[in-house]
């Protein structure tokens, strides 16, 4: 079978899954990592016959992906803020909307980060800790997650990006632990938010493989995180720090609200680049 005619192949099997634009970004994803190349190179060798390995590779990528699963867990890689990281799942998929979240870090604190000690709540895959980490080299970054194997992909992805960080095993949601975390001048998050009663909503490639642990909360707990966050910098955000949260786009004004209350100032909502309001930041706690 030609590059040509496997690449046909598996596209038309894709249609039957996904919408054409997304079917084709698949498709390119999966060839480029069988052929290691780009697209321009596989069009120039479209004719070429591909081996038996790499058709029995193609073979066990298309059985994987027909069966819902992400194409990123298929690959184990994903493309974040333009560094590729390895993925499995015992971690989230990192998503565009998360860049934004970092970038809005990295705009406000332009001296590169020197002195400020930054905290990334739940860092699964590790990409939000290591994204600030590559903006802002001179800043000390700290990570938490509750999830062991979560951490260890962390720490292998920040160990291929170069990027010095200490990663800490804790539930931050029992404060006798969290208690211990250093005090940080940033507090960035992009905790668990989905209410359980949205599942039969979700795409059954998000469903059925991506960790339940870093994507539910209780429908009678919405805003479990973003309090035991506010609750934690009452004692541990440095004076002018500011805390940095994603939010579902639905409790976006809830969660400033949540801040608010619990006695921050300078809180925003800002939307990401599709008009949605999916950002949070509070500063300066009025009763420290």
């Amino acid at each position: 079978m030609t590059l040509q005619q496997a690449s046909k192949q598996l596209l038309f099997q894709l249609y039957h899954l996904y919408e054409e634009r997304e079917a084709a970004n698949i498709a390119d994803l999966v060839m480029e990592n069988i052929t290691e190349w780009k697209r321009i190179d596989r069009v120039m060798n479209k004719e070429l016959v591909l081996s038996p390995a790499k058709l029995e590779l193609l073979e066990e990528f298309t059985v994987a992906l027909l069966a819902h699963q992400p194409v990123q867990y298929v690959l184990n890689e994903a493309w974040f803020y333009g560094m590729k990281f390895y993925v499995d799942e015992n971690v989230l998929i990192p998503r565009p909307e998360t860049e934004e979240l970092i970038e809005w870090v990295r705009q406000e604190k332009r001296s590169k980060g020197t002195g400020t000690k930054i905290l990334d709540v739940g860092t699964g895959s590790g990409c939000i800790a290591i994204g600030l980490k590559k903006k802002l080299p001179l800043a000390d970054v700290y990570a938490c997650d509750i999830s062991e194997k979560a951490l260890s992909i962390a720490v292998k992805n920040a160990r291929n990006m170069e990027t010095d960080i200490q990663f800490i095993q804790c539930d931050f949601l029992n404060p006798a632990v969290s208690s211990h975390l250093p005090q940080s001048d940033i507090i960035i998050s992009n905790p668990p938010y989905i209410p359980m009663k949205d599942k039969q909503e979700m795409h059954p490639n998000v469903l059925l493989y991506e960790p339940p642990l870093a994507l539910f909360v209780a429908d009678e707990e919405p805003f479990i995180f973003y309090q035991a966050i506010a609750a934690f910098a009452k004692t541990h955000l440095a004076d002018n720090g500011s805390i940095f949260v994603e939010t579902h786009e639905q409790l976006a004004t809830d969660v400033k609200c949540l801040f608010m209350l619990n006695g921050f100032s300078n809180v925003e909502v800002r939307k990401d680049l599709q008009g949605r309001e999916r950002m949070v930041r509070a500063s300066s706690h009025q009763y420290k």
